[in-house]
């Protein structure tokens, strides 16, 4: 017998007729002898319908009120899944997040969990309960529902999974496992059996939208063993742990399921990032932080940096990449500290994409960066910007040319099944 936490995002809780799917899929893990907890998104779009009720209530909302808002959509569907579990024989009650309770920070709508009480659950478990837990959604010191931020549930389902000790946490979403690259895009992307908790966190955080990134770091820091799976299976489908889903599991545990593993694990593709060039910037100590410190105060996050010495040796050039989304208050923090940067122009490109190869092959491999500049120069796609990682090369590139980028690079690396 395991203790399983089961994750179910927010298309696999639309409606009745999909959570009636849901709670034969989370029954036939019960009857499999498991104890099991499950973990629920708000209906697909509900929490965007929320959000924009506060919006038209009060433009300026008081963040403590528009979580309690915008947490009541897994209200919901937590309880519609225990009725439903109940309507097919199945013990089953929801716990609400303040019930545990989950207790997090009080940075509202970006709370972070502290700390879980889990002795009621475990008893109810203990009972054969099925325990239906909404996801996003905690409670201060001081008794306030927060909210973790937007795919916040993949972190709840963590943080319950570490909590209760779990074996493992299975996250259902719409695809049913990690690829290569995005299916969508190269039609012979394989789904891989297994992937390293650093992976997937660089995958994430690059552009694959299959796990939040905040969920990957905890299972790696809780040692979580997570399961990506689909929840749009047929009826009589298998138990979860027989499916053909994605293991995200320690290094260690992957040394010993597969030696033999490839070099290149995945290829990301993001078209979020834009790009910024300040123009003949004073070389000089302390000119990159005149640029950084501000974005770094306003909370902009920057990701890829270069630095070109002007002709003169006296100035520099200095590109570096943003999310699109923070373009225009990057623009006018720059400005506003132009007289303190001295640079001579400001010039920007949303039209860019970042894609990056991603393996722990990368430690012991030389040569992974220069087969992924190679395979691009000889179809003429021009790089404007390099960063790297241990484990990840990312390039920025026109976004016209991604799609055909992610097809030349995952034949390159041997990744076509």
């Amino acid at each position: 017998m395991a203790r399983i936490v089961m994750k179910f995002g927010g298309t696999s809780m639309a409606g009745t007729e999909r959570i009636r799917r849901v709670a034969g899929i989370v029954r036939r893990q019960q009857e499999a002898g498991h104890e099991v907890a499950v973990v629920v998104s708000a209906m697909s779009g509900e929490t965007d319908r929320l959000v924009n009720f506060c919006r038209e209530a009060n433009a300026l909302y008081d963040p403590a009120e528009y979580d309690v808002v915008v947490a009541s959509g897994e209200q919901v569907t937590s309880g519609l899944l225990a009725l439903t579990l109940q309507s097919i024989g199945a013990k089953a009650r929801s716990w609400l997040g303040w019930q545990l309770p989950i207790r997090t920070d009080d940075a509202h709508a970006k709370a972070r969990i502290e700390s879980i009480d889990t002795d009621e659950i475990l008893a109810s478990m203990a009972r054969g309960e099925i325990a239906v837990i909404p996801g996003f959604q905690g409670l201060t010191a001081d008794n306030r529902i927060t909210t973790l931020g937007r795919g916040g549930s993949d972190t709840s389902a963590v943080a319950v999974a570490a909590a209760l000790k779990a074996d493992r946490c299975d996250i259902y979403t719409d695809v049913d496992g990690v690829y290569t690259t995005d299916p969508r895009i190269v039609a012979k992307a394989r789904k891989l059996k297994n992937v390293t908790y650093e992976e997937m966190l660089e995958l994430a955080s690059v552009g694959s939208k299959v796990l939040q990134t905040r969920s990957v770091s905890l299972a790696m820091k809780e040692k979580v063993r997570v399961q990506v799976l689909s929840s749009f299976i047929d009826e009589n489908a298998p138990a979860a742990d027989t499916l053909p889903g994605t293991m995200i599991v320690s290094d260690e545990e992957l040394e010993g399921l597969d030696m033999e593993r490839q070099l290149i694990t995945g290829i990301a593709a993001d078209k979020n990032d834009a790009k910024v060039i300040l123009t003949a910037v004073p070389d000089r100590p302390g000119a990159v932080s005149s640029i950084f410190g501000p974005l770094a105060e306003a909370n902009i996050n920057v990701d890829m940096i270069i630095q070109n010495v002007g002709r003169a040796d006296t100035d520099t050039d200095v590109t570096f990449t943003v999310p699109a989304a923070d373009l225009d208050r990057t623009v006018a923090v720059l400005e506003e500290n132009r007289e303190t940067i001295r640079y001579e122009k400001l010039s920007t490109d949303p039209k860019v994409a970042k894609i990056s190869v991603v393996g722990v092959g990368m430690r012991s491999h030389a040569g992974v960066a220069a087969m992924m500049f190679k395979a691009l120069a000889d179809r003429g796609i021009n790089i404007q910007a390099i960063s790297t990682s241990e484990i990840k090369v990312s390039v920025l590139i026109d976004s016209d040319e991604t799609e055909l980028a992610v097809r030349l690079l995952h034949t390159a690396y041997g990744l076509d099944g």
